[in-house]
C-alpha cells in the first residue's frame, strides 16, 4: 500500500508499506494492504509505520486525520517526528 504523510508545510514520508498503527481519537488502530475507504479523526501519540512484515519505523504525532482509498492512506498531521526504527 503507498503511504504519504503530510504536514502543513511539506510531505514528510512516502512509500509501500506494509501497514501502518496510527492513534486514533477513540484508542489506536492498524490500516493494512487493501483495507477498506476510511477516514478518521488522530489523536496525539505514536504511528508505526510497518515497511515489511519484520520492520518498522516509530513516529510521534500531534493529531490530524487519515484517509484511506483505492489502498492509499494519506496521513496530515499537524506535526511529527520520526524517533527511529
Amino acid at each position: 500500500m503507498q503511504l504519504d504523510i503530510l504536514t502543513p508545510e511539506r510531505k514528510i514520508y512516502s512509500g509501500e508499506v506494509y501497514g501502518v498503527q496510527l492513534p486514533g481519537v477513540e484508542g489506536s488502530f492498524e490500516v493494512l494492504d487493501r483495507h477498506a475507504p476510511l477516514i478518521a479523526a488522530l489523536g496525539e501519540g505514536r504511528m508505526k509505520i510497518l515497511t515489511d512484515k519484520i520492520n518498522h519505523e516509530i513516529w510521534t504525532i500531534n493529531g490530524g486525520f487519515v484517509e484511506v482509498l483505492h489502498n492509499k492512506a494519506t496521513v496530515l498531521v499537524e506535526g511529527a517526528q520520526e524517533l527511529g526504527r
